[in-house]
């Protein structure tokens, strides 16, 4: 369980860059295999996932635990959807970087800085597929997304940076009666993923 400690305005941020520069030189884990950013447990986290030319970008609302070697089952059914879904690897990132287990928790006003560094962060992952490669962001939220109102302003920035990329929207399982991309939890280990039509959700939301 995380619970954060105070609202995020309150932390001094860590910019993106900065983070990045750092990754990997904790000795904590294997800078190789995973992709951790912050490389160290804080109460915001821009970036897990493993390293690959091809990666499942997964979107959550906001990371709670999870680290290197020690995932949550959320970042486990990702692992194995990106599996049977023949990427070669995969990334967690989210709507919001604020670690909160419940989205309750979360800020209740949007962190405008935490924001900006946090979308550096989605450009960059954007950025570093492989050549020749469209990068395929699935929409794994859920319903988590009614939680604050600044959430959906934060997606339209995410697909706004995607289609500079030319990026590719999916999701995995059924989505909602209110049409929120379905959870990673709960789904079949060979879900496979589906074309989401991301601009309909959003005028929808």
């Amino acid at each position: 369980m995380h619970i954060p400690k105070s609202e995020s305005s309150a932390l001094d941020i860590l910019r993106f860059e900065e983070a990045l520069a750092a990754s990997g030189c904790s000795g904590a884990y294997d800078p190789d295999t995973w992709l951790y950013v912050p490389d160290f447990y804080t109460e915001y986290r821009y970036i897990l996932g493993r390293k690959g030319k091809n990666p499942l970008i997964c979107i959550g609302i906001n990371p709670s635990t999870a680290e290197p070697d020690n995932l949550d089952n959320t970042l486990k059914s990702v692992s194995r959807i990106a599996a049977g879904n023949a990427y070669d690897s995969w990334i967690m990132f989210n709507v919001y970087a604020q670690r909160a287990t419940r989205p309750d928790d979360m800020d209740r006003e949007m962190n405008r800085t935490l924001h900006a560094e946090n979308m550096a962060a989605f450009e960059y992952i954007l950025s570093h597929v492989g050549e020749g490669i469209r990068p395929a962001v699935w929409a794994a939220w859920g319903a988590i997304i009614e939680k604050r109102p600044y959430l959906k302003e934060c997606v339209k920035d995410m697909v706004q940076l995607g289609e500079r990329y030319n990026a590719v929207w999916l999701k995995a399982g059924q989505c909602s009666k209110k049409g929120h991309p379905h959870h990673p939890l709960y789904l079949r280990k060979d879900e496979k993923t589906e074309p989401f039509d991301i601009q309909n959700y959003l005028e929808a939301l």
